[in-house]
């Protein structure tokens, strides 16, 4: 088996919280129809599987569907090759290509809104209110989010995706690349228990995404 990277991306800080991601740096070994089982036994929110290193070509799945797309996935493979010594300027998941941009300790993907899972965004009035929702009475994919500093840009937010096997997501960056567009302006989005995203609008309608990560370990 090839060795497995646990990352957290978008790391607070004091490199805290972010979500875990697998990472798979040789992902060719490993079948593509063996791949869907192993993400579910894996049961991180999503898992990557770098096809080939030098063209950043690669492939996503949830514990339940493959992604044409994802951002936590993309920000944190993307570091993830820089770490180890093969940065790349694109990646290519089957959506299309995504932009990478390197920044001192943060990574910066560039992707279109429309690559995203759909998503509803409900704005909520307070933190509190966002706090009492309750993730099993989440039907369909839902980004709610409440302003912490309307003016900074800044926002709260929780990350509900049931329609791909995630009951609450700890940093959605796909969900965050649509909320930036509707919005139309930059975002410091804190999500889930400690998450921080970045993400700014760019043009032609393409919107960029970013954050820290961290590696926690490697398996195999």
């Amino acid at each position: 088996m090839p060795t497995l990277h646990v990352l957290r991306v978008f790391v607070n800080e004091d490199g805290e919280w972010g979500n875990a991601l697998g990472v798979f740096l040789d992902g060719d070994r490993i079948p593509a129809e063996e791949r869907q089982l192993l993400a579910a036994e894996l049961g991180f929110s999503e898992t990557v599987f770098v096809d080939d290193r030098a063209s950043g070509s690669l492939r996503i799945h949830t514990p339940q569907v493959e992604l044409a797309f994802a951002g936590h996935p993309t920000v944190g493979t993307a570091w993830l090759l820089a770490h180890e010594g093969f940065p790349v300027k694109t990646l290519r998941p089957p959506a299309g290509a995504v932009g990478v941009r390197l920044a001192g300790e943060e990574t910066h993907v560039t992707a279109r809104p429309e690559w995203a899972p759909p998503f509803e965004f409900r704005q909520l009035d307070t933190p509190a209110e966002l706090g009492r929702i309750d993730a099993a009475s989440i039907g369909a994919n839902t980004y709610a989010w409440t302003w912490i500093d309307e003016a900074a840009g800044t926002l709260r937010a929780r990350s509900f995706a049931p329609e791909v096997g995630i009951a609450e997501d700890e940093a959605t960056g796909s969900a965050a690349i649509g909320l930036c567009a509707l919005l139309g302006r930059p975002l410091v989005i804190h999500q889930g228990h400690g998450s921080v995203l970045r993400c700014r609008p760019l043009a032609d309608g393409l919107v960029e995404l970013g954050g820290v990560s961290r590696l926690v370990e490697t398996r195999g």
